[in-house]
C-alpha cells in the first residue's frame, strides 16, 4: 500500500504527457478554435468528440505542427513548451498522428514505410538490414503475422492501420493521435486494433482517440472531451460517459429529439408497398421473405456477416438471385439489374458512399442530377445546365446540405453532407421504396440527427423505408418493426406494441441465440434428411 501511495504521489507531481492551453485558430474571418484547452496523461485513452466542423482536426494539426495557433496559445509535452508550426520537432518530441486516410506508400515494403522519411543511415547508405530488424521487433510487440518485407499493397486495411501504428512506435512516440481508425475495418480487425491500443496504453503511451462511434468510446476511453463550434465544452471521466450526456454536449440538445416520435404498430390493412418472397443467392442469403407497408420504417439488424447487405443487393438487382420474387404494389418487378429496380421505384443507398456512391471530384449539382440527366436536356440532347443547377439548389435547400454552392466538388463536403447529396440523388428518382444500407455510417452526431429527421419525413410522405444498420440504438429509435438476420436468414421479427417497445436486448437475443435456427438453414437440413 505504501508503494502504491508513493507511485500515486509521484504520478500526481509529474506533468501531463500533453497539455494544450488556450488554443485559438482563425482562417481569415472564420474562427475555427476559440481558447481550447486539453490535457492527456501517459497511459490514458482520451477520446475527442464533436460534430464535423467542431474543430477536432484543426486542433490535432496544431498538435502535429502542421498549423500554428494564434498568439497566446501553448502546447506542452511533459511540461515543456513545443515550438509552433514545426512538424519535425513535434515528431522528435514523440507526437504521431494516424489520419483516417492512411499515408502509406503501397509499393514499398512494411519496413520501408515504417522508416519512410526517417531512414536509418550507415555512412552514405540506407541501412535496410537495421530497418528490417527494428521493424520486426515492433511488429512482434504488436503481435502481427506479416513480414517486414511484405508489400503494403498486399495488406488488408486493418494490417495497414497496424503499419501506421508500427511507424509511430518505431519513432518512440509517446503521444499517438488516432483519427477515426476503425472506419474501414472489419469486426475482427477492430478487435485486433483494440488489443493493440490496450498494449500501447499499458506501455504508458497517451492516446488521443477521435471517433463518431459511441460504442468505441464506451469500450476504450478513460476520459472524453467534447468540442462544439470550435469551443471546448467539457470533459467526462469514464464513469460519467453516457450517450445522452455526450450528445447533449456535442449538439446542445437532448437525445430525446433524435429519433422518431411516434412508432407505428404493425397494421396489415395498410397498403403493402414492397413484398419479398423466398429470396436466396448461392452463398449468403437463404429463403428470405418479408413485406413493408406504406409509411413504415422496417429495420434489418444482425451481426456483421449475417447477410443484411447481401439481401438488399439482391432486392435491388445488384447481385444475381437463384430464387425469389420482388413485388411493388402487388406487381412482380423482380429486377435482373439495378436499372430494373430504379424503373419500378426501388432505390438503394450503398453502405460505401465514397467508393460505390459518389463521384467525389464532380460538382454537387452533377452528383445530384446524374440519374435524371435526361430530364434536364433540351431538344437535340444538349444538356440544360441551368435546369441542373436549379434542381440541385432545390435539393440542397430541401435536405439542408451545408455548402457555399452547388458547383463545389462533393469531396470537399463533410461526411454527413456527402450522405445527404447521395440521398438527394435517389430522391430525384421519386422512389416508392428506399433501401438504406448504413445511412449514418461515418457521419457526426448532428448529421445523424438530420438524416433521422429526413427518414422520418419520407416515411410520413408514404414511402416504404428499409433501414439496415449495425448501430442498435438507431435501429431501436427509428424502426417501426425490426427483422433480425443470422447466417443469411431471417430468424425473427421484433415489433412495437402497447407497452412493449423494441429493445436492443430482444434484437440481440435473436441475432445470437443458437436456439433459433435460421429458416433457410432449417430447410437445408430438412432436405438433407429427406435425401438421406
Amino acid at each position: 500500500m505504501a508503494e502504491q501511495s508513493t507511485r500515486a504521489t509521484a504520478g500526481a507531481a509529474a506533468p501531463p504527457a500533453l497539455e494544450m492551453r488556450g488554443i485559438s485558430k482563425t482562417f481569415g474571418p472564420v474562427r475555427a478554435l476559440q481558447g481550447v484547452s486539453l490535457v492527456a496523461h501517459a497511459g490514458e485513452v482520451h477520446a475527442l468528440m464533436g460534430e464535423n466542423g467542431a474543430g477536432k482536426s484543426t486542433l490535432m494539426k496544431i498538435l502535429s505542427g502542421a498549423y500554428s495557433p494564434d498568439p497566446g496559445g501553448d502546447v506542452l509535452v511533459n511540461g515543456v513548451k513545443l515550438a509552433h508550426g514545426n512538424p519535425k520537432e513535434a515528431r522528435a518530441r514523440g507526437i504521431a498522428v494516424i489520419y483516417q486516410e492512411l499515408s502509406l506508400a503501397p509499393n514499398l515494403s512494411v519496413a520501408e514505410n515504417v522508416f519512410l522519411g526517417e531512414e536509418i543511415a550507415r555512412g552514405w547508405m540506407v541501412d535496410r538490414a537495421e530497418a528490417r530488424r527494428r521493424t520486426a521487433a515492433v511488429l512482434d510487440r504488436l503481435g502481427v503475422n506479416f513480414s517486414p518485407d511484405a508489400k503494403v499493397a498486399g495488406l488488408s486495411l486493418g494490417e495497414r492501420q497496424l503499419v501506421e501504428i508500427a511507424r509511430a512506435m518505431a519513432g518512440n512516440s509517446r503521444i499517438i493521435v488516432m483519427d477515426e481508425p476503425t472506419t474501414s475495418l472489419s469486426s475482427h480487425e477492430v478487435e485486433k486494433l483494440f488489443e493493440v491500443i490496450a498494449a500501447l496504453k499499458s506501455d504508458g503511451i497517451a492516446i488521443l482517440y477521435i471517433s463518431h462511434r459511441m460504442n468505441e468510446v464506451y469500450a476504450l476511453a478513460d476520459r472524453c472531451s467534447v468540442l462544439r463550434d470550435g469551443n471546448y465544452i467539457g470533459s467526462l471521466e469514464r464513469s460519467e460517459i453516457s450517450e445522452a450526456r455526450l450528445i447533449n454536449m456535442m449538439v446542445g440538445r437532448d437525445i430525446s429529439s433524435f429519433y422518431k416520435k411516434n412508432h407505428k404498430e404493425p397494421d396489415p390493412t395498410r397498403r403493402q408497398m414492397l413484398k419479398v418472397e423466398h429470396m436466396s443467392d448461392r452463398k449468403r442469403v437463404h429463403d428470405c421473405s418479408f413485406e413493408v407497408h406504406e409509411g413504415e420504417v422496417l429495420g434489418i439488424a444482425g451481426l456483421v456477416g449475417s447477410g443484411r447487405t447481401e439481401l438488399a443487393r439482391l432486392i435491388y438487382g445488384a447481385d444475381p438471385a437463384v430464387s425469389g420474387k420482388v413485388l411493388v404494389d402487388g406487381q412482380d418487378v423482380t429486377p435482373k439489374k439495378p436499372v430494373d429496380a430504379l424503373r419500378n421505384g426501388i432505390v438503394y443507398l450503398t453502405e460505401d458512399r465514397k467508393i460505390l456512391g459518389l463521384f467525389l471530384d464532380m460538382a454537387i449539382s452533377d452528383n445530384i442530377g446524374i440519374c435524371v440527366m435526361g430530364e434536364d436536356s433540351s431538344r437535340g440532347g444538349v444538356r440544360n445546365l441551368a435546369a441542373t443547377r436549379h434542381r440541385a439548389e432545390a435539393a440542397v435547400k430541401s435536405l439542408d446540405i451545408r455548402t457555399p454552392g452547388v458547383a463545389l466538388k462533393v469531396g470537399a463536403l463533410s461526411g454527413g453532407n456527402q450522405q445527404k447529396v447521395l440521398l438527394a440523388r435517389l430522391l430525384e428518382l421519386r422512389p416508392r421504396v428506399l433501401l438504406l444500407d448504413e445511412p449514418t455510417r461515418g457521419v457526426d452526431v448532428g448529421a445523424k440527427s438530420e438524416i433521422y429527421r429526413l427518414i422520418d419525413r419520407l416515411a410520413g410522405e408514404g414511402l416504404a423505408v428499409v433501414m439496415i444498420s449495425s448501430e442498435l440504438p438507431e435501429i431501436v429509435g427509428m424502426a417501426d418493426r425490426v427483422l433480425v438476420m443470422r447466417d443469411g436468414a431471417i430468424v425473427g421479427t421484433v415489433s412495437h406494441g402497447p407497452d412493449r417497445p423494441i429493445t436492443q436486448e430482444a434484437i440481440m437475443a435473436l441475432a445470437t441465440s443458437a436456439d433459433v435456427m435460421p429458416r433457410g438453414m432449417a430447410q437445408q437440413q430438412t432436405n438433407q434428411g429427406a435425401s438421406a
